[in-house]
């Protein structure tokens, strides 16, 4: 700690950082622009300048920088001092010079950083009468959009696309008052962290084109706190609707998992929920004839079709614990099923038990940053889970810290820290089926069959325990007591591995390593789906051992099952149903088989709890509510529509009317899952004797939005199910507990950066604390259990096993129906090695056929430089669901 006088007054701060953030982290306004807390300091935009002195006598000072002077003990500061003001107002004049001073137009208006400090330096005149520079602007994809003419050369695009996210294709070019940032010439962003650039940016150089489509201001739309269900990370995200369509995803700060990024399938990937094709109210089917009926209807008509029946509840991990438990509670334990296949659920219930085993620490993404030494075995993380290959990127910038502290340089010295580590990183080592976007920041990255990568990382942990290895060659054993040494000698070693490649002894070899590496070692494991843990920790029957029961009806919730099981395996357990009840909030395959149709409700239209891979149970909450602008419209929380089912077949009230009613029986019932009822404030929670508004204080028009219905406001909806209101006429701004917030604003501060009024400090956590709890920390430990290194596999000639290949958008159920997405999806192909396409005479591009089981597919062929031999890529998400264990037949097709 160090003390520090800012303007007479004598102030306790963090004495490692510098005096920009310590300000802020008092609450105490600087205004900035090139400074981020997640990217350092360079001092290159010198708004922040403050009045230094030497001691309480000296009244000359000096002015400094406040992102580049150390906040040691006994400084002696001025903000207010007129030479510092004058300065700065200076400054923000001179960075304005060449500003279109377009903000009515702009996309960025009343979001915007530039306004805000612009406003807090007092800058309010414009005597600048030349002619303005000015750029042409870049095509840069289906995600951004570049007007380069409002750049105030702040750098922090470059260092945020570059330094932190890794990303090649962007830079500056030229100098002085011409300074240009973009790509050498017009093309989409590769980086899939692009997206970061519209929150990045203080100004409105780069925006959401996807926001632009339906573009309306920030104060104008409502929010709820709310978590992407992308993937199985858990960040969170705040998304924004207007007139009833969501237009806008937004970072949500959460100080242990995503901080202030997100990665652009979260962001951008959630357009599904607009989609015209969505069930928006119950329906009965008969094949191609499709009815909209009403509520009522649709309740009577399931009610009288299950009653007395066999009814197989097949839940999913993308829907909320809530929805599952509902279904459970309607059909029965035994016949309920989580909606996963028995290999993918044998897999997830194995990272659960790993996970609650004694010695076994699994970090969140931000302590992931902190490993000095990290092994990934066979997960590509950009495509599985990208918000933890950001985390792993950051990880890889450690060593470059630790030679900064050698010289007394402080790490938030963004570019001194990048002058002394050079191109050194700490050691990080990819074992995968393909090649990674994190080769570049991997000390050595091998690409091997899903058996190698296991048997190598048993390797490793013998040779940690001392033990003789067994079953590698001699190369591979060199190599694995490369990887050994450098795990030793590492303070903080981590590994991670996941379920991607549908090999449970990856998982068991990092559990392994872990457990030979002893306390300081982490273990974080990759699951499928944002709820998959979830589902998990609730209990229930596989899908191919729930449909192997005798049924006359099957309720379907939330669940494509042409994405976890095979066509004919799908198609053959609905002929066996009399009757086949979805309740879904989107137009799957599934759901065209329905005999009734429940319109369920997407995350942006309902609330419930999902739990990450870490174990973070978290609260998503409705950002709208769809009847209020077309009341025809019947969409409901999938546990609201089960329940209703219940004790209408039981001829009971319904006695579920809130979230926490049903929160409060899972408790009961399921005690591994007891800690969610902490994980948010439940609804009667008020700050100050209000609720927490989804609208900003200036929201408009709410009125005109329901005028062709009629020319009378009504009621704003009510929700009974969270301490959220539907009005602007609630809580808004900073609190103590900073779980429920919908947005960031505060007073004073618009932009993104206004997360920094909710953080206990700067850059640190959320008041209060970070959302949600971490279930694995409060569970009773398993003891440790080891492994057997799994057997080397024989690859016939004549036969090929398929691989798991991910993308980011191509491979995710929802992000391939988002439409800013089509352009960013790559053709769904095999991928096959060189080594292999040699050997039988098979061109890029040329058609092949594949015969796995009962299933016959059809794909073009992408050669890659390498892939195992005897394997064939197989594109997830773009393809028929096959079976991973049974051997592929190829045949040829012609040429392309």
């Amino acid at each position: 700690m160090a003390t520090i006088h800012v303007d007479g007054k004598q102030y306790e701060v963090n004495g490692s950082e510098n005096l920009l953030q310590a300000c802020l982290s008092l609450g105490i306004d600087i205004p900035y622009f090139c400074w981020h807390p997640s990217l350092g300091s360079v001092g290159s935009c010198r708004q922040c300048a403050v009045k230094q002195y030497a001691n309480p006598e000296d009244t000359r000072g000096r002015l400094v920088m406040s992102c580049m002077t150390p906040a040691s003990d006994n400084t002696f500061i001025s903000i207010e001092d007129k030479e510092a003001t004058d300065f700065r107002e200076s400054v923000v004049e001179f960075l304005m010079t060449n500003h279109p001073h377009d903000c009515p137009v702009c996309e960025e208006g009343g979001h915007c950083h530039l306004q805000d400090m612009t406003v807090m330096t007092g800058h309010d005149r414009r005597r600048y009468r030349f002619t303005k520079r000015t750029h042409y602007n870049q095509e840069l994809g289906s995600f951004i959009a570049h007007e380069m003419n409002r750049c105030i050369a702040c750098y922090r695009c470059v260092r945020y696309y570059k330094d932190y996210a890794g990303g090649t294709d962007f830079g500056v070019y030229a100098n002085a008052s011409r300074v240009y940032f973009g790509r050498p010439e017009s093309g989409t962003l590769e980086s899939e962290f692009s997206g970061n650039l519209t929150e990045v940016c203080p100004t409105g150089v780069f925006t959401d084109k996807t926001h632009s489509a339906r573009y309306n201001r920030k104060w104008d739309m409502q929010y709820a706190p709310s978590v992407c269900h992308g993937c199985s990370s858990g960040c969170n995200i705040s998304p924004g609707e207007r007139y009833g369509e969501l237009r806008r995803i937004e970072n949500r700060f959460n100080g242990e998992v995503n901080q202030y990024f997100l990665c652009d399938k979260g962001r951008f990937g959630a357009g599904y929920v607009n989609l015209d094709s969505r069930p928006r109210q119950p329906q009965f089917r008969n094949k191609h004839e499709v009815s909209s009926v009403s509520v009522d209807e649709a309740l009577d008509a399931v009610i009288a079709t299950l009653k007395g029946k066999k009814v197989l509840g097949i839940g999913s991990p993308r829907a909320s614990l809530e929805s599952n438990f509902a279904l459970r509670e309607l059909v029965g334990t035994s016949s309920y099923s989580t909606g996963m296949s028995q290999k993918e659920q044998s897999l997830v219930e194995l990272a659960v038990s790993i996970l609650q085993s004694e010695g076994i620490y699994n970090p969140n993404l931000r302590e992931i940053e902190s490993y000095d030494a990290v092994v990934i075995l066979g997960e590509d993380l950009t495509q599985t889970a990208p918000r933890m290959a950001l985390s792993v990127r950051q990880a890889a910038k450690n060593k470059a810290k630790e030679m900064a502290a050698k010289t007394r340089t402080p790490a938030w010295l963004a570019e001194p820290v990048l002058r002394i580590g050079q191109d050194e990183k700490s050691p990080i080592y990819i074992l995968a089926a393909t090649q990674t976007r994190l080769a570049d920041v991997a000390m050595a990255e091998v690409v091997a069959s899903p058996n190698d990568i296991a048997r190598l990382g048993f390797g490793i942990a013998s040779v940690l325990k001392g033990e003789h290895v067994v079953g590698l060659d001699d190369d591979a054993k060199v190599f694995a007591e490369s990887i050994a040494d450098t795990l030793k000698t590492a303070k903080k070693p981590l590994i991670i591995a996941g379920t991607s490649l549908q090999d449970a002894s990856i998982m068991e070899a990092a559990a392994e390593l872990v457990q030979a590496l002893g306390d300081n070692a982490g273990l974080s494991l990759v699951v499928p789906e944002v709820n998959s843990m979830g589902v998990a920790l609730l209990d229930g029957l596989s899908l191919e051992q729930v449909l192997s029961q005798s049924y006359d009806a099957l309720v379907i919730v939330e669940n494509d099952l042409y994405r976890h099981l095979p066509n004919a395996q799908v198609q053959a357990a609905f002929e066996k149903a009399e009757q086949i009840i979805v309740l879904d909030h989107s137009e799957t395959a599934t759901l065209q088989q329905a005999n009734i149709v429940l319109s369920a409700a997407s995350f942006a239209e309902g609330d419930g709890t999902v739990v990450s891979q870490e174990g973070r149970a978290q609260r998503f909450y409705q950002v709208y509510d769809p009847s209020y602008y077309k009341p025809e419209y019947a969409i409901k929380e999938s546990w609201r529509w089960l329940h209703a089912i219940q004790t209408g077949l039981r001829g009971q009230s319904v006695s579920w009317t809130v979230l926490d009613d049903v929160i409060e029986h899972i408790v009961k019932q399921v005690p591994t899952l007891e800690a969610i009822q902490d994980v948010a404030p439940n609804a009667g929670y008020r700050v100050h004797g209000l609720k927490v508004a989804r609208e900003p204080r200036r929201y408009s028009g709410r009125t005109a939005m329901r005028a062709p219905i009629s020319v009378h406001e009504p009621k704003q909806p009510v929700d009974l199910d969270s301490a959220l209101t539907f009005s602007m006429e609630g809580y808004v701004g900073p609190q103590d507990a900073s779980s429920l917030v919908p947005f960031a604003w505060a007073p004073g501060w618009n932009s993104p950066q206004s997360w920094n009024k909710y953080q206990d400090e700067v850059g640190g956590h959320l008041k209060g604390g970070d959302s949600g709890i971490r279930l694995f920390d409060l569970l009773p430990k398993r003891p440790a259990r080891h492994y057997v290194t799994p057997i080397a596999t024989s690859q016939r000639t004549d036969s090929f096993h398929l691989i798991p290949m991910h993308h980011i958008f191509a491979s995710g159920e929802f992000s391939i129906k988002t439409p800013a997405m089509q352009s960013r999806i790559p053709e769904a192909t095999f991928a096959l090695g060189e080594h292999d396409a040699k050997r039988l005479n098979i061109q890029d591009g040329q058609q092949v056929t594949i015969q796995v089981g009962e299933s016959r597919i059809s794909l073009p062929v992408h050669i890659i430089d390498y892939l195992p031999e005897g394997y064939i890529g197989y594109p997830i998400g773009q393809a028929p669901t096959v079976s991973w264990a049974e051997p592929v037949a190829l045949s040829l097709g012609a040429h392309a």
